[in-house]
Parts: C-alpha cells; sequence; structure tokens
C-alpha cells in the first residue's frame, strides 16, 4: 500500500477490502453455500478494514518494511463482521475486562519440516517428501547441528518481528520443531501465533525448508499439536487462577477434587465451563478434516479426545498447572485438544468465551478427573469429543448447542457453513488408501 494510501485510511474509518475473503476457501473456491457476508446476491461487496495502529511491527526479512493488522466493518453500519477472527476475540476480551479480568495466554507450535519448495511438492504429488532430518530425536542437542542456519534464524527473525519466544527445539518426529511463544495478552498472543506461521513459511523459502503446521501428516507418526495455555489476571494484575496466601501452604479445602487444590474457586469455575462447553466448540479449536486424525491415537499420542482434565496430565483435554510443580504466579491450565492448524483467534476466543460462561454461571465439575478412569477404566461417564469435522460442526450447529448461546447464530451459521463446505469436498474425494485398498480387489 502507498504511503498516501495509508495516510488516508488511519486518518478515516479505514479503506475497502473485497468481503470475498469471507466468502472463499484456504484455495480460493468460493463456499458450497452462499453465505451472508460475500454473496453472488450482494457482488462480493467491499467491507471497511480498520487499521489497528497498535499492531505495528516490522517485517526484518522483506527490508522492514512496516506492518499493521486490520480489522473488518460492516461499510453501512460500521458494526464489526461476525466471522472476523480479530473481532471475535476482541469482543471476547472485552467481555472479560468488564468483569475486571484480563485474558492472558500462551501458544506452542509442533509442526514438520521438510527438505522441500511449493513447486517441488507440487511436482510429487504431496508424496515421497523428505524430512529436513531423518529420525526420532525430540528435545536433541545433535540434531540442531543439522540446518543450524534455518534454525537459528526462525528464533532470531521472530524477535526482530516482535514474536517473543520461551523455547525452541526439536520435538518427536523426522524434521519436527516445536515453538513454544512466550506468555503475554490474548490479542498479542493470537497475532503472535498466526504471524509464526507466516514467518516460518518465509524463513523457511528462504532456506529451501517447507513448514507445515498441518496437524498429522502421517498416519503412524505423531500429529502436530497447537497447544494453548490461558490464565486470568484480576484488576491488581495478580493470577487469577492462583490461591490466596492462605491457601498456599496446604490448598483450597474446598475443591471438587485433589487435583484442583492448588487452583482457585474462579479458576475451578472457569475449567468446568470449558469442560462444559467443550464438545460444542470442536470446529473452533480443530477446524480441518485432518485434525480429527491426530485425536484418533488419544492418550497413545498424547492426543486427548475426550471431555478430560487432570493436575500436569498430558494425557487429559485440559491439563491442570498449578503448585507444587509451578509457583503460584505460573498456575494455568493447558488445553491440549487444538492442533498446529487451528486459527489461534478462534481457539482463544472459544476457551476463553467458555471460561467467562463458566464464571458467570459459577458452574460446578461433573467428572473426576482423568486419573479415575485410568484407575477404573470399567468406568463409562467419560465424555468422548467429536471424532470428525462432520460430527463436531453438526454439534455446534445444533439450535441449542452452547456455540449458540456465547458466540450467536451470525457467526456460527457462517462459520458452520464454512466447516459444512470442508465436510462436503472430504466426502466427494477419492484417497489414494481407497484406490490402492479397493482397486484390484473390490
Amino acid at each position: 500500500m502507498s504511503k498516501d494510501k495509508f495516510l488516508g485510511a488511519v486518518t478515516s474509518e479505514g479503506f475497502g477490502f473485497c468481503s470475498v475473503i469471507f466468502g472463499w476457501d484456504m484455495h480460493d473456491s468460493v463456499y458450497t453455500r452462499e453465505l451472508a457476508i460475500s454473496n453472488k446476491e450482494n457482488g462480493y461487496c467491499d467491507i471497511m478494514a480498520s487499521i489497528d495502529l497498535s499492531t505495528f511491527r516490522r517485517i526484518p526479512w522483506e527490508n522492514n518494511v512496516p506492518f499493521f493488522l486490520v480489522s473488518f466493518f460492516d461499510p453501512k453500519t460500521s458494526a464489526p463482521i461476525c466471522a472476523d477472527p480479530r473481532g471475535i476475540l476482541r469482543k471476547v476480551v472485552d467481555n472479560a475486562a468488564a468483569h475486571d479480568l484480563e485474558c492472558i495466554s500462551g501458544v506452542e507450535f509442533e509442526y514438520f519440516n521438510f527438505k522441500e519448495t511449493p513447486e517441488s511438492v507440487a511436482q510429487k504429488g504431496f508424496t515421497r517428501l523428505q524430512p529436513l532430518t531423518p529420525g526420532m530425536h525430540g528435545y536433541s542437542l545433535l540434531r540442531t547441528q543439522l540446518n543450524q542456519e534455518y534454525f537459528h534464524a526462525l528464533f532470531d527473525e521472530s524477535l526482530k518481528f516482535g514474536i517473543d519466544i520461551e523455547g525452541h527445539h526439536t520435538e518427536t518426529g523426522p524434521g519436527v520443531l516445536e515453538t513454544a511463544l512466550a506468555y503475554t495478552s490474548a490479542m498479542r498472543i493470537a497475532d503472535n501465533a498466526i504471524l509464526y506461521k507466516f514467518l516460518a513459511k518465509s524463513v523457511g523459502l528462504k532456506h529451501g525448508v517447507l513448514p507445515s503446521f498441518m496437524a498429522k501428516p502421517w498416519g503412524n507418526l505423531p500429529g502436530c499439536s497447537g497447544h494453548v495455555h490461558v490464565s486470568l489476571k484480576d484488576r491488581e494484575g495478580r493470577n487469577a487462577f492462583s490461591l490466596s496466601e492462605a491457601d498456599r501452604d496446604h490448598g483450597r479445602a474446598n475443591a471438587a477434587f485433589e487435583d484442583t487444590r492448588y487452583l482457585s474457586q474462579l479458576g475451578e469455575h472457569f475449567l468446568a465451563g470449558v469442560l462444559d462447553g467443550l464438545p460444542d466448540v470442536m470446529p473452533m479449536l480443530v477446524p480441518t478434516i485432518n485434525g480429527y486424525k491426530r485425536l484418533v491415537g488419544g492418550e497413545a499420542f498424547w492426543a486427548p479426545n475426550a471431555v478430560t482434565y487432570g493436575y500436569d496430565s498430558r494425557a487429559a483435554s485440559i491439563r491442570i498447572i498449578s503448585p507444587p510443580s509451578v509457583p503460584p504466579s505460573a498456575t494455568r491450565l493447558e488445553v491440549r485438544v487444538p492442533g498446529a492448524d487451528m486459527n489461534p483467534y478462534f481457539a482463544l476466543s472459544a476457551i476463553f468465551q467458555l471460561g467467562m460462561r463458566g464464571i458467570t454461571k459459577q458452574l460446578k465439575l461433573t467428572t473426576p478427573p482423568i486419573s479415575t478412569y485410568q484407575s477404573y477404566p470399567a468406568r463409562k461417564e467419560v465424555i468422548s469429543l467429536p471424532r470428525s469435522l462432520e460430527d463436531a460442526t453438526n454439534a455446534m450447529m445444533r439450535p441449542d448447542s452452547i456455540a449458540r448461546e456465547v458466540f450467536g447464530d451470525d457467526f456460527v451459521d457462517h462459520f458452520g457453513a464454512t466447516r459444512e463446505h470442508e465436510v462436503r469436498l472430504w466426502n466427494a474425494a477419492v484417497t489414494n488408501w481407497e484406490v490402492e485398498r479397493y482397486l484390484e480387489l473390490a
């Protein structure tokens, strides 16, 4: 954008932007069903893009060109576009602020890396791709000696780009890396998370590497997670999930279970809210067909597929991180359901909005922690999460779904229809597995 156009946009309501970005999918095919925001009838008209000056940063690998994010509004009513990811999260953050609470979060990405380019993977038909490194080498000092320039560039360019990184290392799987983005405000971490994917792919192009945030590229290997850590700050800036000074030595006497003894009552309500609504918001956490393949293995791959929680349990959907394993100030919940293919704005919105619902309704935990089921496998009370995008979308779009309660019909109808489109494409596809299995012997 020219400097003159930029200055004109920031000193006015914004600039016109084609609404088709809300009317087509990730491969620029219009959605199967016409949606309200952008369609043939309204001519895929412009919507208003408002530049958020607070998001200013420079792109270091593009000669430090200035970079800003935008939010989208209806040009006639000035109302936020119901499906704008940043707009959805802004409403959630504002809702928490109205209760004197600030949403704080961190995000971890696991991702495969290949010695490939966009051209080479297309020529190979997306098969027989060469991993950046061979073997299973999580937390390896040795594997980072290979491709050092790329590995260090991811970290260094992130800092220059305003993305603070807490940890950066190899993870289990051929060519897999894990990058943990530093804890900060919910809006900032969502921006950082979506931009880290952009950064990794941009840096990869310069080093002949193609990083992939696909949730489950290989059926016989662990998938790639997008774990989300969340907590709330009160008006004094203290962690609202941590205990008062009086309870810190022995834990909270009125905790629902031993696993929540070092989680505040407010934190327990938040946890109950997330658990209560989790099955109804799954497309916001796992938005792709492939993402549900990551959850098939369940606990075997530390990829939970049920409504479970537990103290410091990586087998549970929600891991409680609290004393005695961390200081009280670090008390938080880790939501382990999302994969690396998540949209961080939608995932964070779902988690915090469900948690705030739990707080306002003072919901109580209705199921015991995961250790109960692991000790007594015959117990049947555990609730499974949807096993496919189709099932998840159907659950979200039910007339009485919790998703409709907390996000409204306009958003659910729009986003749900985009997921229905994805399901239709998948149902019409003929895969290599089907050809190999049935071509000769059927």
